[in-house]
């Protein structure tokens, strides 16, 4: 007898964790003496959780207090410490009923697409994206409509294109910067995505994960004071570097709040108690965080400067996050086999295209900068060298 197996169970790989496990075979396997393999592969920033963090975390853990569950929700006094946030950061009033501490943002996207959406509803996004938008509503039984962009949209959707979509889809997500190009959506263009949204009754989903992570081209916008129907999701992984640690949050509108909680409460319970006291220790650590945010900037001068004298001179404008989008069309069709190539020759871990586009990432590569700098400033000679320039 052939038990099913769910359709779920099909849902693609996430790519760049094939990658990871990849480039730490090589770094297993290779002799003392060989080059280190350097890591572009991840977005997950090069330092650990700032001090403070940390420290709070040890504090807790010393203490005869248990780790134990805390309200779905997550602390308290974590959930009134973002809703403080959002009052420096954007001159926002938050209440802190609105906010649901989750298990990172990856816990936060099925939570608000099983509170927004149904099986069989469409939900929008600009292709490229970030491959989990599309598997987890694939495992979910709902249907991406990917909306195809491009150097001449800055990799971000527009009203134009909205306007063009009929039927309207039931949700819109959007990344101000987005992964994996790092560019950011014009403040006046994002104001008014988050108007058309309101207006045709098409629930917006931003994906604020890399605000904090931004060089000056354009503003940060966040849709928690443009739209009150839009669901927020953001996390402590990357500007307030706490990946492993797995904790983020949602802002949620007033009709998904209970939804939520008990979706969470059923799901997951809550979030880590240790990583919530961390996460609210970090909002202390600002001027560390803030050490991070320069090196990145860094990193991503010296990229943009000496990549294209190295053969990578067809980049996105990298405004925010730690990505560079890069068109290799006139070196490879091939994005998977190109990045195996620079694995195993030059100890180089990129992430291919196809990760973030299937239709077109076979000629793309996306690279990371968020690594140590002595790293990234050995990229451009590799790839040269890679080249054969």
């Amino acid at each position: 007898m052939t038990l099913k197996v769910g359709r779920g169970a099909f849902a693609p790989p996430f790519i760049v964790m094939d990658v990871i496990a990849a480039a730490n075979a090589k770094a297993a396997a290779q002799a003392a003496d060989a080059p280190k393999v350097i890591r572009m592969e991840v977005g997950q920033p090069g330092t650990g959780a700032p001090r403070g963090a940390a420290e709070a975390a040890i504090a807790a853990l010393q203490a005869a207090a248990p780790m134990g569950y805390t309200e779905a929700f997550g602390l308290r006094s974590l959930r009134e410490r973002i809703s403080q946030y959002y009052a420096e950061q954007y001159g926002l009033a938050v209440p802190a009923s609105r906010i649901c501490v989750t298990v990172g943002a990856s816990g936060a996207f099925p939570l608000a697409f099983l509170a927004a959406f149904d099986a069989g509803d469409t939900v929008a996004m600009a292709s490229p994206y970030y491959p989990p938008y599309v598997n987890i509503l694939t495992a979910l039984g709902m249907k991406p409509l990917l909306l195809e962009c491009d150097a001449s949209t800055r990799w971000q959707p527009t009203l134009a294109m909205l306007e063009k979509l009929d039927p309207r889809p039931s949700g819109l997500i959007i990344a101000s910067p987005c992964n994996p190009a790092g560019t950011m959506m014009d403040a006046a263009e994002f104001q008014a995505i988050a108007a058309w949204c309101e207006r045709e009754g098409v629930r917006l989903v931003s994906d604020e994960i890399y605000h904090g992570l931004s060089y000056g081209q354009q503003p940060e916008v966040s849709a928690a004071g443009c739209s009150a129907s839009a669901i927020v999701v953001n996390s402590f992984s990357k500007y307030f570097s706490m990946t492993g640690w797995r904790v983020g949050w949602l802002v949620l509108p007033e009709d998904l709040v209970r939804p939520v909680e008990c979706l969470t409460q059923n799901l997951f319970i809550c979030a880590p108690h240790v990583a919530q006291v961390a996460a609210e220790a970090a909002f202390g650590c600002r001027a560390e965080l803030d050490e991070n945010l320069a090196r990145y900037g860094r990193n991503r001068a010296l990229l943009l400067r000496e990549l294209p004298k190295a053969g990578l001179d067809r980049l996105s404008p990298a405004d925010g996050a730690f990505y560079l989008w890069a068109d290799v069309s006139a070196l490879t069709n091939d994005s998977p086999e190109f990045c195996a190539r620079l694995l195993a020759e030059a100890s180089l871990a990129v992430t291919p295209g196809v990760d973030f586009d299937s239709a077109r990432g076979s000629r793309f590569l996306r690279l990371t900068y968020c690594g140590p700098e002595a790293d990234m400033a050995a990229v451009p000679g590799r790839i040269a060298a890679f080249l054969g320039r």
